[in-house]
């Protein structure tokens, strides 16, 4: 169970990084206000675990960071908005931050590299320049190389969120999914990503789509 004592120290942490020495409004309301959106109930993968689990690998990575808070809040706004049935969920999520970013006293440059950086957990293909992005699509993707059994909870929890989806659609659609990831050059861009996630993620998600592959259609 996610620790949201914790957790909030952190979104603070951050925000005060972020925001500088001009300071703003009390932070607290402003996590309390993201914890609630991650405790919501149809969420069954992109929960508190899953957030604390990118907060974990940005910090991991944050050496390669050009503003690790900035990728922080990023991290803290990118699933922020999450319908399973809805498309535009990054662009909410993004003019989310936009919004509140800007009322808690982030200057404007660092509330626009927010954004940005949750749009692009659309594609999670940065830039090879961009390190910011590099970090925070690796944080989210590194539940990939998970161990077996933790990959096999993370496909579970994904299909729960999707329970209203008829199976086949379901492996249509995950399908593609994964077969987009796969096309990427590399699913992980930091230097440290790809040296220790890259194989790992790589057999376990073409281990993913062999098992959608060949699961049986279920009966008319």
């Amino acid at each position: 169970m996610a620790d949201t004592e914790a957790l909030r120290a952190r979104f603070v942490h951050a925000l005060e990084g972020a925001r500088g020495p001009g300071g703003g409004p009390d932070p607290v309301p402003y996590a309390d206000a993201l914890l609630g959106r991650w405790r919501e109930p149809q969420r069954h993968y992109h929960t508190l675990t899953h957030l604390t689990a990118v907060l974990d690998h940005v910090d991991e990575l944050a050496e390669h960071a050009g503003d690790p808070d900035v990728v922080r809040l990023a991290a803290w706004f990118h699933d922020a908005v999450y319908l399973p049935d809805r498309s535009e969920n990054e662009e909410r999520s993004a003019r989310l931050a936009e919004r509140a970013l800007t009322e808690a006293g982030v200057p404007a440059e660092k509330t626009a590299e927010v954004a940005r950086l949750v749009r692009l957990t659309v594609t999670h293909d940065p830039a090879d320049d961009d390190r910011d992005g590099q970090v925070l699509c690796d944080a989210d993707l590194a539940i990939l190389a998970a161990s077996p059994s933790a990959y096999a909870a993370y496909t579970a929890a994904v299909r729960e969120e999707y329970h209203f989806v008829p199976s086949g659609a379901f492996r249509e659609g995950r399908a593609e999914v994964l077969r987009q990831l796969l096309a990427l050059p590399r699913l992980f861009r930091t230097p440290y990503g790809h040296e220790h996630w890259e194989a790992t993620a790589r057999y376990n998600v073409r281990g993913e789509l062999e098992m959608l592959s060949t699961t049986p259609a279920p009966p008319a």
